[in-house]
């Protein structure tokens, strides 16, 4: 019952109400089992090589950890909150992308749709460009590994050789058709990024309203999800 249980909640994100009719648990024992489970599980991934890493802090280590990546897209993915109650923290959460409340994550993947590196949790308040600034993987990635984005990390090429972003439109001024083609080529190419979110965000702890209160959870839940899809790939 134990892992059956832990990937049932990650998939379907069950209130404990409905998980403890369904294992025949009462509502308190649910939420237990599911906070005794999530670090085992978590550390089966890990011991799989499945999941994402946190953090990056040298090239070294990147090249180390990936030494067979040649190209890396990077991009956010937001997960719906709660509206918190304190109105402090209800602005930080909103979102001005999403129009609602969120927590941003930002990854490293590559083209092969596997999640390399996965940030912590960030309000939503917080772009894409600017979590990247916090995380500081850009100036750890050789630059021999090109680092594909969208616009929303633009200013990036001023700072590292090996980005590459779209065309972005002048003000008041259009596009060649030239500069429409590269678009739509990188486009193409940055679309498993999007691939990779939609596969994390089948389980549906990582898409629906998030409702745990233990602190920090919001965060581990989401790593362990985008193990659990990183290990999806690598036995299908």
């Amino acid at each position: 019952m134990t892992f059956s249980y832990i990937l049932f909640y990650f998939k379907c994100y069950p209130t404990f109400d409905l998980a403890g009719l369904l294992f025949d648990l009462d509502r308190s024992q649910a939420n237990r089992w599911m906070h005794r489970l999530q670090p085992v599980l978590e550390a089966a991934l890990g011991q799989q090589l499945a999941l994402p890493k946190r953090k990056l802090s040298s090239m070294s280590e990147f090249v180390e950890a990936f030494p067979e990546v040649k190209r890396v897209i990077i991009d956010a993915t937001e997960r719906p909150v709660q509206r918190a109650k304190d109105n402090d923290k209800q602005r930080d959460d909103y979102s001005g992308k999403k129009k609602r409340h969120t927590r941003s994550h930002l990854a490293l993947v590559e083209p092969d749709r596997k999640i390399l590196i996965f940030s912590h949790a960030y309000a939503g308040r917080h772009n894409d460009k600017g979590i990247l600034n916090q995380e500081g993987w850009a100036q750890w990635i050789p630059d021999e590994v090109s680092i594909q984005g969208d616009l929303g990390f633009f200013g990036l090429q001023n700072e590292v050789v090996n980005v590459e972003l779209p065309h972005k439109k002048p003000r008041g001024g259009q596009l060649s058709d030239e500069q429409k083609a590269d678009n739509r080529a990188l486009a193409s190419q940055r679309v498993v990024c999007e691939h990779s979110f939609a596969g994390l965000k089948r389980y549906g702890i990582a898409h629906q309203v998030y409702r745990n209160r233990v602190e920090g959870f919001d965060d581990r839940s989401m790593v362990t999800a985008a193990g659990l899809w990183n290990f999806y790939l690598e036995a299908a």
